[in-house]
């Protein structure tokens, strides 16, 4: 018989300026991909939607900017309250957060 499985407590990460809640626990890309979203940054030289591919840190397909660092695996990286989450465009810029 099927079973669900208990998840941690809602927290609030903000995806593109945009506030959504997610699990605290779950990866960037399983939290986006639960929310509907595939598309999580564009390529450099045509500008076409790449996603969750591996899911393993090995392709570099999943790569969005989190808290104004570029190139973060987000298969690799678990939500936290308040972490700020950006479609990467290309290989990404720094940014300064505060």
């Amino acid at each position: 018989m099927w079973q669900a499985v208990a998840r941690g407590p809602e927290v609030e990460i903000v995806v593109d300026g945009r506030p959504v809640r997610v699990f605290e626990g779950e990866t960037v890309a399983a939290a986006l991909l639960a929310e509907g979203r595939r598309a999580l940054r564009t390529t450099d030289l045509r500008g076409e939607p790449r996603g969750l591919y591996c899911g393993i840190g090995v392709c570099f397909d999943c790569v969005m900017t989190i808290d104004g660092q570029p190139g973060v695996r987000t298969c690799q990286t678990p939500v936290r309250d308040g972490m700020r989450v950006e479609t990467q465009a290309g290989v990404g810029t720094w940014r300064v957060v505060s």
